[in-house]
């Protein structure tokens, strides 16, 4: 299989345009992996002088590192870059119904620091003395450089202020509805926080460090206890007009099916979802069970597994084809907390995908991609919350940046 191109972005040398070119400068690094002057200038369409500007200004920072200078063919020697892993580091925080996952990463996204803890559906109240103890927890047991955090990125579940959808149900986590909280735990933690429902924060973390870090367009499909998708288009994250843009685990897809806590019948995750898992394995303890139930050795345990496996797949297979002819994306990924193992079995039941504008012949990598997978995926993506907010070089974070001076 061919490996797919890597798009490159464009800057401008707008002089008012600095934070956006930096992070132009910060995103072609991170996506080539080490690169000269002259590639930037390539990828970006920036001067060479603008380039060797902010180059040095990254190097100052702490966030880029000069490799030794390579002789070419002809002329000076180039000096390659790369990103440097302990230019900076960020925290993730996810929180869901019976766990709170946190790590520490560094600039590369490698993990530097991980803490867990089990809770009960903590309210916001219940966790806030929860945070700052984990918070405390990684700083003393990691080894990253408190002085270089950039923030708190905190993954929990969604919609967010929705009539009949937030707070209701089993997948649901009440009371954390109100984005206003964001606030309230970074007073606490003496940190920048920003808060995102887990999809959209795995799906991030999906484009930073994992298999989508080459996509311009794609969709996260995150299998939690409930599910939800974070999609991207054309390098920018979609969120809708409300915050809540890949709620499908409440698209109907059986219509009279099985009830859903929102009031409505068959929605996708009654099918697809860690919740429908544990009741097809017949879980008598729900709010205790764990993803590892999922793989039970006895006989029984793994029929009732391969058929809830089929079933998913059945009902999965239907949401993929609406969301290839919605959004003509380059791909598919499915991820979140089922073990790998699992994972990989829903996705093989796939096939044959159905027909839609995604079967081109010209394709170069497969339709539904598996992406990270287990309990810090969420973790992992809320982490890339501060590093996305600081190397994305969206319109949004410019005039972020520029509004902050």
């Amino acid at each position: 299989m061919n490996k797919p191109p890597v798009a490159s972005l464009s800057g401008t040398n707008l002089e008012f345009a600095r934070s956006h070119n930096r992070r132009v400068v910060m995103e072609a690094i991170r996506l080539h992996g080490r690169l000269t002057r002259a590639d930037i200038a390539r990828l970006t369409a920036l001067t060479p002088q603008t380039i060797s500007n902010i180059a040095s200004e990254l190097q100052k920072l702490g966030f880029l590192n000069a490799l030794t200078p390579e002789r070419g063919t002809r002329g000076q020697p180039a000096t390659p870059f790369v990103i440097n892993p302990d230019g900076a580091y960020s925290i993730g925080l996810q929180i869901d119904q019976n766990m709170m996952v946190a790590v520490v990463v560094d600039l590369s996204g490698r993990i530097r620091g991980r803490c867990t803890l089990a809770v009960d559906h903590p309210t916001p109240a219940q966790a806030l003395p929860l945070v700052r103890d984990v918070v405390e927890t990684l700083r003393k047991s990691s080894d990253a450089d408190w002085s270089r955090v950039l923030g708190l990125g905190l993954a929990v579940p969604g919609p967010f202020d929705v009539e009949g959808l937030s707070a209701v149900g089993p997948t649901a986590l009440p009371g954390w509805q109100d984005l206003s909280i964001a606030q309230q735990i970074g007073d606490a933690i003496g940190l920048p926080v920003i808060m995102e429902n887990d999809a959209t924060a795995a799906a991030i973390g999906e484009r930073l460090h994992g298999v989508a870090r080459t996509f311009r367009s794609f969709t996260y499909l995150f299998i939690g206890t409930g599910l939800g998708a974070g999609m991207f288009h054309d390098g920018h994250l979609y969120k809708g007009s409300g915050h809540n843009a890949g709620e499908i685990g409440h698209m109907i897809v059986v219509p009279d099916g099985r009830q859903c806590p929102c009031g409505n019948r068959g929605c996708l995750e009654r099918y697809v979802s860690l919740q429908a898992a544990y009741e097809a394995l017949e879980i008598g303890d729900l709010a205790h069970a764990t993803p590892q139930m999922l793989l039970d050795p006895s006989p029984a345990a793994r029929a009732r597994l391969d058929g809830w496996l089929d079933e998913a797949a059945q009902r999965l297979r239907q949401a993929v084809n609406i969301l290839e002819s919605m959004l003509d994306a380059e791909a598919v990924v499915i991820g979140g907390f089922l073990p790998s193992s699992v994972l990989a079995l829903l996705i093989e039941r796939l096939e044959p995908l159905h027909t839609s504008v995604a079967a081109r012949r010209n394709r170069q990598t497969p339709r539904v991609i598996a992406g990270l997978a287990g309990h810090d995926t969420a973790a992992l993506g809320a982490a890339a919350l501060p590093i996305f907010d600081e190397l994305n070089p969206n319109l949004g974070v410019l005039l972020k940046a520029d509004a902050h001076g």
